[in-house]
């Protein structure tokens, strides 16, 4: 090897040396900045954990339906002669509502009277001349029978004229008329409908594995997006005998106190019951939860010694926990955290274990175990 090998060989190692130096030099004067420098402060709001009362409770979705509910229709054919209604009139059970035009069948029914007249006539007189023996028994009862016949047909006809006039079957709110006067109607032809509305029922329907957790006679209070910021009460009045095999759920009936009439049949609502005892548990906003598929966790706040200014060094430490049920904006935590230990609700996603953090709780995150919607 001659000497202008060596010499290019060792200028070599001296340039990647130098390179390699620098490198080193830098990433060491940087790491040494960012250590004097420090991480930033992150700024989050915090909400103490604390034991509230907890009503275990069931929601299910119901539909309404009328306790008393038909569409009248009459029995028989005929022209409207009279109506005696409103839509939406409020009427009592018996109240007439439509007349149909009877007057053949009123014709008809004087017919018939005179010949049972007639009859009890033939009747009666048969039967002085019986007592007398001037007629045989044969003729009196052959008397007997044709009355009768008579009176029979004057009560069918009777019967065929009372179907003439459509009354209410029961008490309630009738709907929107669906006749005209002089119209012709068939038999079935829908008249009105009418529902008595106070009380009203909601059917409902609920898991098999619930099943336990409901009774009659449990309270219940429904809503409706409909009828925003409106509770209406009631009772379990009735479960029934048997599990749907498609679904495994099992049909509820409640009972709901309707007395304005603002639920109507056909109505969907929310049903909430309450089963079981009133628990004590740990709640937090369902906004301090971080949910993940390894875990559900929160950041809680500790004390790590003290700042440059003398005050505590607060840190936020993450910690897995488990939850339970929901209750509106609020979460039941069963194990992981503590009464009385402050945890973020709010900013959690610039976290990590022990970055520092400032608090400022002048905006908080909703925690109302029962949050009504708001019209704005």
């Amino acid at each position: 090897m001659t000497k202008r090998m060596v010499l290019m060989l060792v200028l070599v190692g001296l340039l990647l040396g130098g390179i390699f130096g620098f490198q080193a030099f830098k990433t060491h004067m940087i790491k040494k900045f960012m250590s004097t420098r420090g991480t930033p402060a992150q700024t989050v709001s915090t909400v103490k954990a604390a034991y509230g009362e907890w009503q275990p409770r069931l929601t299910a979705v119901g539909t309404l339906r009328a306790v008393r509910g038909a569409d009248l229709a009459p029995e028989v054919a005929g022209i409207v002669a009279a109506i005696h209604f409103k839509s939406g009139d409020e009427v009592k059970a018996g109240a007439p509502l439509v007349d149909l035009n009877a007057a053949q069948e009123l014709a008809q029914l004087q017919a018939l009277q005179a010949t049972a007249q007639l009859a009890t006539i033939n009747f009666q007189r048969d039967s002085r001349q019986l007592e007398a023996k001037a007629v045989s028994q044969a003729v009196v009862d052959a008397d007997a029978a044709n009355l009768k016949s008579a009176r029979a047909q004057v009560a069918q006809q009777q019967a065929l004229i009372d179907k003439k006039l459509i009354r209410a079957p029961f008490a309630g709110q009738l709907g929107i008329r669906a006749i005209d006067l002089g119209q012709y109607l068939s038999p079935g032809t829908k008249l009105v409908t009418l529902q008595a509305l106070d009380p009203i029922y909601v059917d409902f329907s609920v898991p098999q594995g619930m099943l336990q957790q409901i009774s009659t006679g449990q309270d219940v209070a429904a809503s409706s997006d409909a009828l925003p910021g409106e509770q209406f009460g009631g009772k379990v009045s009735a479960i029934d005998a048997k599990v749907d095999t498609a679904t495994r759920n099992v049909t509820a009936r409640a009972t709901l106190r309707n007395p304005k009439h603002h639920l109507l049949p056909g109505m969907f609502v929310t049903v909430t019951i309450q089963s079981g005892a009133a628990q004590r548990l740990l709640t937090l906003p369902q906004t301090a939860i971080t949910f993940n598929p390894y875990g559900d966790t929160v950041f809680v706040i500790e004390e790590q010694g003290k700042g440059a200014d003398g005050k505590p060094k607060l840190v936020a430490q993450q910690r897995f926990v488990t939850t339970g049920a929901t209750r509106g904006d609020q979460i039941a935590v069963l194990s992981g955290i503590k009464e009385g230990e402050s945890v973020v609700s709010a900013g959690q996603l610039k976290l990590r274990n022990g970055v520092p953090v400032t608090i400022d709780n002048s905006v908080q995150p909703t925690d109302n175990p029962a949050p009504q919607p708001k019209d704005e």
